[in-house]
Formats: C-alpha cells, structure tokens, sequence
C-alpha cells in the first residue's frame, strides 16, 4: 500500500537491519508509528534509531513480546539523521509507552489493524471481503460489498471507529455512505461491537458511474478515537477497477424512427359528373348536360389541358343501369347511356380544342352503388336489406327478397333506384410537382412557397445537418407539422445533442401524443440522457413503431441493470447493445454469432469482439479486433488502456503498440 512519508522521514538512510537491532522492536516501533497517526512507509523499511532511543525501544518490546507472543512483527526503523528529528521521536515513543501503562494501546490497534496496518499484517481474505472484486458496472452504478472481522478482545471499549469506502480515479474520488463501530463504553452512535466476542464488519458501497471510473481503486477511509484522542489512519486499498462493458449498451445505437414526408412528383386528381337518366331511358336531358357538376369537369378538363403543371391522364365513361329489372334489359341500358355520354363529351373535347383519349365501361346491375347509397342513407330498416345482399349472392334472388321486403321496397323505389341510372364522367388529372432544382432554389430564397411536404422532401437532398436542421425549422415555423420537431430531433440526436433531441420529439409529441414513432424517439433520447424512468414510459406506448422496439428495450433493461429481461427482450437481435448483454451474461459463443452478424458493424462491434477474445483468451483476437476498433474509432485507445478488461494484457508489447 503506498502511503506518503511524514515530514521529517523524508531523505532517511535505509540499510538493511542489524544483529543488534531485535525484530520485536522493529515491530512495536512500526505499529507505534501507524496507531500514533504517522504515515510511515509500510512495507520492509528498514533503517536504524538513534542510540539514546534504544534502550526505551528495547522496554517496549520486551512487554509486547512478553504479553502477546503472536503479535505481528514488522521489520521497521528510521534513521534520524537531524538533531532536530530527536524530539519527534522522542515524543512517539513516549506517546506510545503512556498508551501502553494504561492498558489502551492494545485495543486501538486491534481495533483498526483488521482494516490498516503494515504488510505483513495486512488483512487476508478471510478479515476483508469485496465482492464483485473487481468492481462491476451495473445498473448505471458501481456497487460492491465489503465485509470483515473484529477479532474477540480486540475492539477498545471506547474505541470509535468510522469506515467510509473511497472509489479514487483519474486524480477525483467518490465517496460512498460511511458505517461507524463503536466499543461496548463509547457514547457514540454506532453499531457496537462486543470486546469479548469481537464481531463482524459490513457494509454496502454504491457510487453513481462516470467513464473515468474505468480505471479506478476502492479504499477504505478511517476515522478512529479512543476517547477524546484521534488516531489518524492512512486509506487503505481493497480493490482494483471497474469492469465497465455495461456501458458499451449505449442508447444512441439504437435508430430513431423517421416520420416520412409524403411528397409525390405527381399527384393525381379525380374530378367526376353523373349524367342521370328516367327508368329505363337512355334519353340525354338538357337539364343534366347544364348541372353545376358537368360544368366544373368541362372546367377541369380545359385546366388540365392548358396549366404548365397538369396534364390529363385519363378520361373515362362508365355507363350504368339500377338493379332492378331483368338483366339483359339492364344491360342495353346501360350500353346506351354510356355511348349517349361519351358522345356528348367528345363534343365538348372538340368544341374546347382538347385532344385526349376516352374509355368506357359498363356496370348492367350497380349493386355495389345500392350498397353504398343503401349505407349513406337515412332509410329505416335498411339494415334488413344490407342482411339481404350479404346473405345472397344471385343478383335475381337479391331482388325477389329484396321486393318482399315492402316496408322498405317504397323508400328504395323512390329514393335509392333513381339516383343508380346514369352515367358517369371521370377525369384523372396529374399534377405535375416541382423539380428538385426547383425546391433546392426555393428552400432558399422562397421556403413559404412550398408546400410541408416538398420542404419535408427538400431535406433528402441534402446531406449537409445544418441545412437539414434549417429547413426543419421553417417547416415548423409554416406549418407545425409534427414530422417538422421529430426530423430536427432525429438530426440533433444523431450529433449527440440530446438535450435538443429531447425537446423537438416533447413539440412533436405534443402535436401528435399517441404516434408510437413519436414515443419511440422520445424514449430512445430520454434513454440516452439517463432518464430510465421516462424512457420507460415513453417506449411503454411505443407498441407498432417501425423502429427496433425490441433492441431498444434490451438496452433499458440493460442500462437498469435488469439483465434477465434485457436478454428476453433482445431476442435474436443483432445488435452490439445484445452482444454486450450476452457478455455481460457470459454467454460468449453466443456473442460472438451475434457480433458476425451486426449489418453495419462499427468500431464498439470491433472492440466487443476484443473483449469475448480477452474473456476466452483468444490474444489473436484480442489483438486483430481492437486494431480495427481504434483505427475507426482513435478514442478508444484510451478506454483500451484503462479497460481492465484487458489487464492481463497490459504488459503485452503488440498490446501496448495498439492504445498508445
């Protein structure tokens, strides 16, 4: 254990011990020096004391050997060269013979020697305990738990003792929750420990994780009294580093879910006019050829044929006949009423000068339109007739039940009936968009002459984030369209800004709350920003997404710690965050398969690979896999060096070659 040297010892002669110089004394003079609160160098330190000193240290000695045989022997001497130095000493051994008459110094050793004290009566690992040792990262904290012995008759009744576990890295230190002891006569708060029995020590340590943490060591810190006199103790090493692979599960592999725009280059128009006719007639009627509808297509016909951007795709005449009757009568009629319509609007394409191709159709018997104008009407019992067309299919035996139906054959014969002898005139116009240099041009000089979906679409032909983030701004600012907020927080979530990510999904969210690609993305980002809680609740409504639902989760219960689930919820995802889960459960070969067939492996699917090959000491792939990690990504030469899952690594040179 290195502990820094008191002031005053620094700069002393060592040579090895004489044969006059007794290892008893050494010993007492050694621990004197630890209980007395001088941070001596522990360790086989040896150097010689001053003459007018020895016989004192002889005295010593002679009674500790005398009443405690046993008693640990730590080969220690300083050599005090300054006359000035004489008090100091003098004043330790004083200090610790007063101790000694009175029968206490026994006890303050014994009450902290389990837990600090030279090499050789270090604590073996029956007398202090850490498990995990070392360290693991779990849940997004380093926990650990520390237990030890107080020997029988070694706790001074009066002693206090205060323990506080100290997880020290990259120059910082944490500080968990401090447990006291206290002796059978101390007036302090504590847990007691009996002199005679002695007792045992626990304790649970727990440190909110940081990367740092990496490369780390867990102390003990102390604080002892007897009384009113303080006894200082120097921290005392218990264990190594962190295993932090948990981490390599991060929030930011999982994709967010896109709200697409749903820009069309061309769109297509229908504009229709019904052309009705009496029963059974096929009798064109001024009074139809002048309706408002007839004259709004005659419009749209003209439009499409002369605006810039539309042109006419399609002009159709579907002759129709009621399904009343019998059917080749229905027939004639509606092969009648179609040619009547499609001549009267071939006369209307030459009296406008418009050249364009007409089709034609016939239905004889509309049923589908009785259905349809059945289901849009007003008329009681009409669920009778709806049973009927659902339980026949014979359009003759459809009409007979339908007739018998009299409560209802009225209303149908005069309301429904008249409105099915027509015939029908559509146009399908297509509405020619702008070109991409178009939108390009005016996403940057005219944004408010575009429609939301052609600036939705403008941000696809750029790869640049900053004009992606610009033009999602102005669509928002036009239009507050949720895909607006969703898009900006997709690109700030992919730059790592998880603070602005969480606030454009939280607008989107408030436009559209029950989108689950909303709710995903909230949950992924508020994952991301170690919000466990909130991302469990967003991905909780986040059922029918088009993202990896199933990854994500795995990540969160990874993230809490919660690794049966994870592992359920992984499934057969192939993902580095389930690669980690499978190392984390120790399932390598099951890792490994997973890692060959990640779809777009990156530097953390390299580095994962490296550490199956550390777990199963695989050097080769140990070596190969963390070359390709950190030629993709060079920061992780740093986390390489300090990742003590590479410690029995460390000293090898082509190991060495690759983190520095």
């Amino acid at each position: 254990m290195q502990v820094d040297e008191p002031q005053g010892i620094k700069g002393a002669v060592v040579r090895p011990i004489t044969n006059d110089q007794s290892p008893a004394t050494a010993g007492v003079f050694s621990s004197s020096l630890t209980a007395l609160g001088l941070n001596v160098p522990i360790g086989r330190f040896y150097a010689s004391i001053n003459a007018p000193y020895a016989h004192l240290i002889h005295k010593i000695s002679f009674y500790w050997t005398k009443k405690h045989p046993n008693a640990c022997i730590c080969e220690i001497f300083v050599v005090i060269l300054q006359p000035k130095l004489h008090y100091c000493v003098k004043t330790i051994i004083k200090q610790f013979y007063m101790h000694m008459k009175k029968g206490l110094f026994f006890s303050l050793i014994a009450a902290v020697v389990v837990l600090a004290s030279c090499n050789k009566t270090l604590p073996n690992p029956d007398q202090i305990q850490v498990n995990p040792n070392p360290l693991v990262l779990k849940g997004g904290k380093v926990q650990a738990t520390i237990t030890g012995t107080f020997p029988a008759k070694k706790f001074a009744k009066k002693g206090v003792l205060t323990v506080t576990p100290v997880l020290k890295f990259d120059g910082q230190e944490a500080v968990s929750n401090s447990v006291t002891y206290v002796g059978e006569k101390a007036k302090e708060n504590g847990t007691t420990v009996n002199y005679r029995e002695g007792g045992r020590y626990s304790q649970t340590c727990s440190f909110d994780y940081v990367p740092e943490m990496a490369k780390s060591e867990l102390y003990l810190r102390f604080k002892a009294t007897i009384g009113k006199k303080e006894i200082e103790i120097p921290d005392l090493k218990i264990a190594d580093g962190v295993v932090a692979t948990a981490a390599l599960a991060k929030a930011c592999d999982n994709k967010t879910a896109t709200t697409p725009d749903q820009f069309q280059r061309v769109i297509q128009e229908l504009t229709e006019a019904d052309i009705k006719f009496l029963i059974q007639s096929a009798n064109l009627r001024s009074s139809e050829t002048k309706s408002a509808e007839m004259k709004a297509l005659e419009a749209a016909i003209k439009d499409a044929d002369q605006a810039e951007r539309k042109e006419i795709a399609s002009l159709e005449v579907a002759g129709y006949a009621s399904p009343d009757g019998g059917v080749a009568l229905n027939e004639k009629l509606a092969q009648n009423r179609q040619k009547v319509a499609q001549n009267f609007l071939k006369k209307g394409l030459k009296k406008n000068k418009v050249n364009a191709d007409v089709e034609s159709n016939i239905t004889a018997e509309d049923w589908e339109g009785f259905q349809k104008a059945l289901e849009n009407s007003n008329m009681q019992d009409k669920d009778l007739v709806l049973r009927v067309l659902a339980m026949y299919s014979d359009p003759e035996e459809r009409e007979a039940q339908i007739k018998n139906l009299s409560s209802v054959y009225g209303t149908i014969k005069d309301e429904i009936l008249p409105a099915l002898r027509r015939s029908r005139l559509i146009l399908t116009t297509n509405l020619i968009g702008k070109t991409d240099d178009e939108i390009r041009e005016l996403v940057k000089n005219d944004p408010a002459q575009l429609s939301v979906e052609e600036l939705l679409y403008a941000v696809t032909l750029t790869n640049d984030n900053a004009e992606k983030k610009a033009i999602y701004q102005k669509a928002g600012e036009l239009f507050n369209d949720y895909r607006a907020y969703n898009g900006l927080g997709q690109v700030y979530f992919e730059e790592g800004n998880i603070a602005e990510a969480r606030r454009n999904f939280a607008k989107a969210l408030e436009l559209n709350p029950n989108n689950p690609d909303l709710n995903y993305n909230a949950g992924v980002a508020a994952m991301a920003d170690g919000d466990l809680e909130k991302a469990e609740e967003f991905l909780g409504k986040a059922g029918g997404t088009k993202a990896n639902l199933d990854a994500a989760l795995g990540t969160l219960y990874t993230q809490k710690g919660e690794y049966e689930a994870a592992k359920k919820a992984y499934g057969n995802t192939a993902t580095n965050n389930a690669a980690a889960q499978q190392i984390l459960d120790e399932e390598y070969d099951a890792a490994a398969k997973t890692l060959d067939a990640v779809k777009e492996p990156n530097a953390t699917t390299a580095y994962l690979k490296a550490i199956v090959g550390a777990r199963t000491n695989d050097t080769q792939a140990v070596l190969e896999n963390l070359k390709v990690a950190v030629a993709k990504d060079a920061s992780l030469k740093a986390r390489a060096a300090r990742d003590i899952e590479f410690a029995k690594f460390a000293e090898d040179e082509a190991f060495k070659a690759i983190v520095k």
